[in-house]
């Protein structure tokens, strides 16, 4: 199958762990690049790091062939060390017959890793990655406008 290929570039950011986080996301088709982002107001860091692919994923029209570039060494190692694989061999459950954090978000991250062909890449956080410190501007700045607007709503009700 001849698919489109695809880069996409994601990072997870939260004020608090848990607390408000935001997601970022830069998709990239034939040298042109599409940034996303959005926000939640009560989630965790890892939970933000999923959200990040799944969002991208899910934005993609078609099967395609993408080249996935996380910080996120949770998103990267659970697909690259078949922790995946491991855990639903496992009936959702860890190594400690714990069951798996964040599941409902892993369980759409891997229905969406079969309708693409997903090459995952880990990329060093915080560093000299453009398009990765650009999604973590993206993630934390979702959650700063959030703030701001939840407080501008708190004081227009006041």
């Amino acid at each position: 199958m001849n698919r489109k290929k695809v880069e996409i570039y994601t990072d997870g950011a939260c004020s608090g762990n848990p607390g408000p986080g935001g997601w970022g996301a830069i998709l990239i088709y034939r040298g042109v690049e599409r940034e996303m982002s959005g926000y939640e107001r009560d989630t965790t860091n890892n939970r933000m790091e999923l959200t990040g692919p799944i969002k991208a994923l899910e934005a993609l029209k078609q099967p395609c062939a993408v080249k996935l570039y996380t910080d996120s060494a949770y998103a990267f190692n659970a697909f690259t060390r078949n922790w995946i694989g491991k855990w639903q061999k496992n009936g959702w459950k860890t190594s400690q017959k714990q069951p798996v954090e964040n599941q409902d978000l892993w369980q759409e991250l891997l229905e969406l890793t079969q309708v693409h062909q997903v090459e995952w890449f880990k990329v060093k956080g915080h560093s000299d990655n453009e398009r990765n410190n650009r999604c973590d501007e993206l993630a934390k700045k979702a959650v700063a406008d959030k703030k701001c607007a939840d407080k501008k709503a708190i004081a227009d009700r006041v």
